[in-house]
């Protein structure tokens, strides 16, 4: 069982996650980014970072935000992922939870027998077609690629950058179901409630931990442009 205190604490960082996507999407209203993409891109990554996302912008990104360091530029490349990781999961676990019946297009009852394997996978691919129109807008024009050379581009950029990404959220959430819920509520959670989203929302500093160097190395090969 769930102590209320703990469903407490998930609401607050989930409020504060929304507040802060607020803010940036004020932001981006009233100093738009050069690329476009980027006015999604921030909100939706403060949804889970925060008010750590804000201090970023405004150090590193902002209409006053200082020169960026190569180190800068990586994290806000692996942000750019993360937004696309971001709206995937609130589509595929909402509808995961909604209408389990979707999970069945995704293995589960024939590749699969424990649903979690199914809404991953249903995550990732989500993941990997909104991170590749993300990428889309924001190669193709920098690079005055055609469509079909512009969704190539794309894929490249984003395959491995995507892939890296869920293998940290995949481990925390793997931990979180499989362990710590088990352990501490012994009960399994899932989209229905505040905590599964808290934990969420630690998942996808994990999925950044683990894509910060790929994207390095995509950006250093000239696979990713720099945001």
């Amino acid at each position: 069982m769930i102590a209320p205190w703990v469903e407490t604490v998930a609401i607050a960082l989930l409020s504060l996650g929304v507040v802060c996507a607020l803010i940036m999407a004020w932001e981006m209203q009233r100093h738009p980014p050069k690329m476009a993409v980027m006015r999604f891109v921030w909100p939706l990554c403060a949804l889970f970072s925060g008010p750590l996302l804000i201090w970023f912008y405004r150090r590193y990104a902002g209409p006053d935000a200082e020169d960026a360091p190569f180190a800068a530029k990586v994290a806000k490349g692996t942000l750019h992922c993360g937004a696309g990781c971001s709206l995937a999961d609130l589509i595929c676990e909402n509808a995961a939870h909604f209408a389990p019946g979707v999970l069945t297009f995704f293995g589960l009852g024939t590749l699969f027998q424990t649903e979690i394997f199914a809404q991953w996978t249903m995550d990732y691919v989500f993941a990997l077609l909104i991170g590749i129109v993300f990428q889309y807008f924001a190669i193709t024009p920098m690079r005055d690629l055609t469509l079909g050379e512009g969704i190539v581009a794309a894929t490249k950029a984003d395959v491995l950058s995507l892939t890296s990404w869920q293998v940290g959220m995949y481990g925390f959430m793997g931990l979180a179901h499989f362990v710590l819920f088990p352990a501490f509520f012994e009960t399994t959670i899932d989209a229905g409630s505040p905590v599964f989203w808290a934990a969420m929302q630690a998942a996808m500093l994990a999925g950044f931990a683990t894509a910060y160097f790929p994207n390095w190395w995509l950006i250093r090969s000239g696979l990713k442009e720099e945001m």
